[in-house]
């Protein structure tokens, strides 16, 4: 087994400077997401959500997103799960998209809240039908006494749902992360990688710029 602190990997694909990014994180983030698209990643939408917990403590888990504007960042999920009652204790999070293909990271922390039940609506209805029943049979986080509850629970559901549009179930739905600052990083060798961090000053009204050392 080769030993762990000997993994190395020399990042050399690209460089982020302060000429070359957009003066607002949400297009600089369209034309990185864009690249990512054309670089054809797996689970491209896939970034790590960190809350903390009502008893304060750090969790972490990779959710989907799902939409982005200029508001924010949206993710759904069942909020009677782990990170749905961290997020109605604590409604901050940080997320982190990796795309190592790229060698570059983006994170995102901000304010949380649930988006509009028309939003959740419309996204629930999107989803492929086993996916919507799936939301009804799994009681997210709950300790179950096996895999056969969730067969059952999807089996009942599916009959009750049977011939009919499957609702949204009131504790499935989405959140929004507004961000206060998102943080570009770019690869570079001799690990003097590039990080760009955009701040949104309040009472400026915009977007603020600065270089960290890596």
């Amino acid at each position: 087994m080769q030993p762990i602190a000997d993994i190395r990997k020399e990042y050399k694909l690209k460089e982020l400077t302060e000429a070359s990014v957009a003066t607002d994180p949400f297009l600089q983030f369209g034309r990185w997401w864009d690249e990512a698209m054309a670089s054809h990643i797996d689970e491209v939408n896939a970034m790590t959500l960190a809350t903390v917990s009502p008893d304060g403590l750090p969790e972490a888990r990779i959710v989907l997103l799902k939409g982005v504007d200029n508001r924010g960042f949206v993710f759904y999920t069942n909020y009677d799960s782990h990170k749905g009652a961290a997020l109605a204790a604590h409604p901050q999070a940080c997320l982190l998209f990796f795309w190592k293909e790229l060698e570059r990271q983006v994170r995102i922390t901000g304010s949380v809240e649930k988006v509009s039940p028309e939003e959740s609506d419309a996204y629930f209805h999107s989803r492929p039908e086993g996916s919507q029943l799936g939301a009804w049979a799994s009681p997210q986080s709950q300790v179950i006494d096996g895999r056969s509850v969730l067969d059952k629970n999807l089996e009942s559901y599916t009959t009750r749902f049977s011939g009919a549009e499957v609702p949204r179930p009131p504790h499935w739905g989405g959140y929004r992360v507004h961000p206060d600052s998102v943080e570009f990083w770019q690869g570079r060798p001799s690990r003097l990688h590039d990080r760009l961090l955009y701040r949104w000053n309040k009472a400026a009204n915009a977007w603020s710029i600065s270089r960290l050392a890596p």
